[in-house]
């Protein structure tokens, strides 16, 4: 049963209008983006989160969205443990990472999987925004060679726990540094780049691009509106680079969506 069914009688209907059946699961914890208008129903609306499936103990609220260097969102606890962390299971590997502190996204799950199936092993990839290393374990079981950039010190951190306990830390290679600033202490021809780009943050191309080789792949992702596509490609091949394919990987506000996009560079 939908959320919103079992809110009927609970919560008032111009309120349910405003409430998504849709939220993220990471681990063992759910979490909301509650409108304003329903903070008087928020825990009414938590305990049905609660109530949806076993495997969730923890419900938070988004209370602002991502900000700063290290891409962290605030929440607060509306149900279940007073507890932020977590083990995230994807595809047969487990993340250890606590949502108050570091940037995860349970709804790329199989993007990694779909990137990392195009590597092949002995492969050096240069990942930029590593995080807690999601994309670096699924690259790296591949038996690619991976050089993950991180700011987050505590992304860092559970990347390297991440690394250990997936048993790929041997392949992975983990720099606490701006990956804007990567350039300066890279000096090698990656085959591949994956760059899950914070939104926005499209600039990052530029400073990957003369650290793959020609003919290697760059998977970048990019929040951008439908009508934006069209130039966007333009531009990628201005840069050198052909467009093989390109696909949506859901919507994150009204109008915006997370695009992929997997280019060659000629």
């Amino acid at each position: 049963m939908k959320i919103k069914e079992r809110l009927k009688g609970n919560v008032p209907k111009d309120c349910l209008e405003r409430l998504s059946d849709r939220f993220q699961v990471i681990g063992d914890i759910a979490v909301i983006s509650l409108d304003p208008s329903l903070a008087p129903y928020k825990k009414t609306v938590a305990e049905a989160v609660l109530s949806s499936g076993k495997s969730i103990h923890t419900v938070l609220n988004k209370t602002s969205k991502l900000h700063g260097d290290e891409r962290v969102a605030g929440y607060e606890v509306l149900a279940g443990r007073d507890n932020t962390v977590t083990t995230h299971r994807e595809f047969g590997f487990l993340y250890d990472l606590d949502v108050s502190t570091v940037f995860f996204s349970s709804r790329l799950g199989y993007e990694r999987m779909r990137i990392a199936c195009q590597v092949n092993a002995g492969e050096d990839v240069l990942l930029p925004f590593a995080g807690v290393g999601p994309f670096a374990v699924h690259l790296a079981a591949r038996g690619a060679r991976v050089f993950a950039i991180e700011k987050n010190r505590e992304a860092c951190r559970y990347l390297r726990k991440n690394a250990r306990l997936n048993r790929v830390d041997k392949m992975i290679a983990i720099v606490n540094a701006d990956a804007f600033q990567m350039a300066r202490f890279l000096r090698k021809d990656f085959h591949r780049a994956v760059i899950p780009a914070p939104y926005g943050r499209d600039d990052i191309l530029e400073t990957a691009l003369p650290l793959v080789r020609p003919g290697g792949w760059l998977h970048i992702y990019t929040f951008k509106k439908r009508q934006q596509i069209e130039s966007l490609q333009r531009g990628y091949e201005d840069l050198g680079l052909e467009v093989m394919r390109s696909r949506r990987c859901g919507n994150v506000a009204p109008g915006i969506i997370r695009w992929v996009f997997d280019l060659v560079k000629i």
